[in-house]
């Protein structure tokens, strides 16, 4: 399919110029270009309209998950019709494996991978290796080692009504793609048996292939994407199976793999041996020899990604397989936020390659464990074969870059200005800070606090709480999935203030802020430098009331500089509304409700996230018909408990009735309830 790009939309103020530059620049091969649009100008809509015009597969890389997550929403929107994917790191929690010599501390992988972003990422590469209409909207995580394409792709088993396969070797062939069989907890990743029907459960989640034999034959494949209670359709054509895993390859390849990877653990046995370090060659036998016996087992063991290089047949130091690569040669690369993108990519390499190599010399991982890793910022620009930079603020690199290849957004097309700005002393400041909230929620306004540290914004968010204000804090230990809802809810008005770090600043769209007080903010630094000022303070420029509080008790190098940016915008806006006789009016954005699943799908993995009556009885019956007769009578007892209050209660918990967010055991939502 073509990209079809549907909004009431039309381009207005410079984006039609600034459109016109980037596509005529996209179809001539220019390989780097940027897109200077300030907050509130549509640079989203621009590079929507660059998509629909250039009919490219397209890479949108944003510099955190929250930012990603809004981008995921805006796209889906503009194209309904295409595919669009969200592709972020899969981890709740991750702490990398690390060896400290000073203190002989030796610190283990640990993480907890979330399902449905794991099901997220497996999508997203299976439709950017099947057709050309997709958007990927992607984290910096879309630069690690996920395996090769190639191998991804030629490992997907290709099935169809009337093959001759027997049941026994399709099984076999499942168990090498990395699904598990489980009759009892049936998920995405797993198949079980019943007979001669075979049915998987997709890694993606979307649906369950069912697969009836007749001896020796494939009788019949059926699917549905109702996974609670499952209707099936039959399917015609050839069904494509991809792995469950992004880390896999044949047995041929594998068994070669195993191979080269013992001859290199005896050469590094004897180099560490002759070095006189005879603790580290035991250890790295011993670790290495049990990985190999569990690939050998079953295909994969845990940190397997330490062995890729191996197993992609990668000679040492050749860069690994990512994201970038499954896109290929004809596709187009946004760098959102590039000044903060950037600097990320550029820094990952290193940092990741310091902590490998004291595994590596302490023998806890072999050398060739260096080569799992992120690309090079040099190897991800020869892999990238266009690129757009968007930014209010670009930095040095990308005017670099792009030489004089700039489209600039300098309009907004509602008339909007930049912010007023105040500054005010930080004696009192919090008091003086209330009075300004108390002012905005009268006027039904919203209002970002910006602090220095995760610490201040909870204390903060606490003091604000006992005195009466709907707060809630923001920054990175909030998981992922829960980051959008907390958006969604502010805008929607359960939430008068929302107090945090780096995660309000950047590309926000929250047209319903009118405040936003930076405490601090003459602590000269990373969080209070000239590009971050301007950034958080164009959070308050998509609002007709917009102003900027800046506590401070001096007026430093970068404020000056922010707000001499600021002034100098706002002039340009002024003079273009009196030329075109606009008034100013403000944004108008529909809320929508942050969905990355079906709502059919089983969303009771957690209490914390049960949804309505209807959806549990269909579980409570999925259960059932599984023989989890346990979870059932849970199931039972809870949609007894429902009742016709706005919450439902089971044990100490409680639980949101149709229609309501769930309800969040946040610190702010406890202390506002002791409040």
């Amino acid at each position: 399919m073509d990209f079809k790009l549907k909004s009431k939309l039309t381009p207005t103020g410079d984006q039609p110029k600034a459109i016109k530059e980037l596509v005529k620049n996209v179809k001539s091969g220019i390989p780097r270009q940027t897109l200077l649009g300030v907050t509130g100008s549509g640079k989203t809509f621009t590079m929507s309209n660059v998509i629909a015009q250039t009919q490219k597969p397209t890479l949108i890389i944003s510099p955190n998950k929250t930012l990603a997550a809004q981008l995921y929403q805006e796209f889906k929107e503009f194209f309904p019709n295409n595919a669009v994917h969200y592709f972020v790191s899969y981890y709740d929690y991750y702490q990398p494996e690390a060896y400290i010599p000073q203190s002989d501390t030796y610190i283990e992988k640990d993480a907890k991978i979330n399902e449905t972003l794991d099901r997220l990422r497996h999508e997203a590469a299976q439709d950017v290796l099947s057709q050309k209409d997709v958007i990927v909207i992607a984290s910096v995580s879309c630069i690690y080692n996920i395996g090769s394409p190639e191998e991804y792709q030629s490992a997907t088993l290709h099935i169809k009504e009337g093959q001759e396969i027997s049941r026994r070797d399709f099984l076999s062939n499942l168990t090498s793609l990395q699904y598990v069989r489980n009759d009892i907890d049936f998920k995405p990743g797993t198949f079980r048996v019943r007979g001669d029907i075979v049915e998987i459960f997709v890694v993606t989640g979307k649906e369950i292939v069912r697969v009836e034999f007749s001896s020796n034959t494939i009788y019949e494949i059926s699917t549905t994407t109702d996974t609670l209670t499952p209707s099936y359709k039959k399917y015609v054509g050839m069904y494509n199976l991809y792995p469950a895993k992004f880390w896999i390859t044949s047995e041929e390849k594998q068994k070669i793999a195993l191979r080269n990877i013992k001859t290199e653990l005896s050469e590094r046995v004897a180099k560490l041996k002759k070095a006189g370090k005879n603790l580290e060659a035991e250890r790295l036998t011993q670790r290495t020899n049990y990985d190999i016996e569990m690939i050998e087992e079953s295909g994969y063991c845990h940190g397997i990604e330490n062995y890729s290089s191996h197993m992609e047949f990668r000679k040492p130091g050749e860069p690994p397989f990512s994201l970038v690569d499954y896109f290929g040669k004809d596709s187009l690369i946004f760098i959102d936020e590039s000044h903060l993108t950037l600097p990320q990519i550029r820094a990952m390499s290193a940092g990741d390659r310091a902590r490998k190599q004291s595994l590596i010399n302490f023998g806890f991982r072999l050398p060739s464990a260096v080569d799992n890793r992120p690309l090079t910022i040099n190897e991800f620009f020869k892999r990238a074969p266009q690129i757009i930079y968007v930014s209010a603020t670009p930095g040095e690199l990308e005017e670099e870059e792009s030489k004089s290849h700039v489209a600039q957004q300098l309009i907004r097309p509602t008339g909007l200005l930049e912010p007023s700005i105040k500054i005010r002393p930080t004696d009192s400041q919090i008091q003086d800070l209330i009075k300004e909230i108390k002012k905005s929620v009268v006027k039904k306004e919203r209002t970002l606090v910006i602090t220095l540290t995760k610490r201040l914004s909870e204390d903060i968010t606490e003091y604000l709480t006992n005195e009466g204000i709907n707060v809630q804090w923001l920054h990175s230990e909030i998981k992922t999935l829960e980051r959008p809802v907390i958006l969604e809810d502010f805008r929607r008005g359960t939430y008068d203030v929302l107090v945090g770090i780096n995660l309000l600043r950047e590309g926000l769209d929250l047209p319903e802020v009118a405040l936003i007080a930076i405490l601090d903010a003459d602590k000269e630094g990373f969080l209070r430098n000239e590009t971050t000022l301007i950034q958080t303070m164009g959070r308050a420029a998509r609002h007709i009331n917009g102003r900027v509080i800046l506590y401070a008790d001096s007026i430093t190098g970068s404020m000056r500089s922010a707000m001499k940016e600021v002034t100098r915008r706002r002039k340009i806006q002024e003079d273009y509304n009196k030329k075109h006789n606009i008034t100013p009016s403000p944004i108008t954005k529909e809320i929508t409700s942050w969905s990355l699943t079906s709502k059919e799908e089983i969303v009771t993995t957690e209490w914390g996230e049960v949804q309505d009556k209807k959806a549990l009885e269909k579980e409570m019956r999925q259960a059932a018909s599984n023989l989890d007769f346990e979870r059932a009578t849970i199931l039972r007892d809870l949609i007894k408990n429902i009742k016709d209050d706005t919450t439902v209660e089971y044990g100490n918990n409680k639980f949101s009735k149709k229609g309501s967010p769930p309800v969040r055991k946040t610190k702010s939502t406890q202390l506002k309830n002791q409040a």
